[in-house]
């Protein structure tokens, strides 16, 4: 199958569902992300600072790029002019960068917390407790050019079914407490970003309102080098 008839399947088995398809496009190249973008794809996910910046530059400029892989702090100068979330803020001193860089370009950018929430030392995240302590600081109340909008979470690799199922609804439990205590009068304040190609069913069960679905949109990923 084509990436657009791979694209179609998933619009088709996501419509009426209240979540957005975030086509991971990570080592891709941009024939691959115009072919999707043709089939009406308009979200795109990347996990590597450099290769976004390449990507940018030479696709539409109505893509909305999330990035959602793990960023440096001295990395956020590179795609604050044009980001349209940041999936994977894991740190309040990466918060206070992209705040810093988003007001040098006079923008507000969306940002999702990253929660560990996988049985794994290889993941990155806020810890349950640390996501509270961040919340209830001075230093993040004084941000104002970035937008906190949801939580994002990476479940388990090789996991069961029932651990994969414990840790979503970790996460969205996590997502409605801290709604209702910092955020119960904003409505922006609304994403659950989690589930993948393997698991996404699951993530939806769960209350995922963002999937990130990459290989199976996209077929096997052709490895490029890009610079560091």
């Amino acid at each position: 199958m084509s990436i657009a008839d791979n694209l179609l399947k998933y619009k088709n088995e996501l419509d009426g569902e209240q979540v957005q398809l975030i086509a991971v496009s990570k080592y891709q190249q941009p024939d691959a992300i115009m072919e999707a973008y043709n089939a009406g794809q308009r979200i795109f996910g990347e996990n590597i600072v450099q290769e976004l910046v390449d990507k940018q530059v030479e696709l539409p400029g109505d893509i909305e790029w999330h990035l959602i892989g793990h960023l440096q702090s001295n990395k956020v100068k590179y795609i604050a002019p044009f980001i349209s979330c940041i999936q994977s803020v894991d740190s309040l001193k990466l918060l206070i960068e992209i705040n810093k860089q988003a007001k040098k370009h006079n923008r507000v950018i969306d940002c999702l917390l990253q929660i560990y929430i996988a049985d794994e030392d290889t993941k990155f995240g806020l810890g349950f407790d640390e996501v509270i302590e961040l919340l209830r600081s001075e230093e993040y109340a004084a941000l104002k050019n970035i937008r906190i909008t949801g939580l994002m979470g990476i479940a388990s690799n090789n996991a069961t079914e029932k651990q994969t199922n414990d840790e979503f609804t970790e996460l969205k439990v996590l997502f409605d407490g801290i709604k209702l205590s910092f955020f119960r009068k904003d409505d922006t304040f609304k994403e659950v970003s989690m589930g993948m190609s393997g698991d996404y069913r699951l993530a939806i069960e769960a209350g995922s309102t963002m999937v990130r679905i990459g290989s199976s949109i996209f077929g096997k990923r052709v490895i490029k080098h890009f610079k560091a």
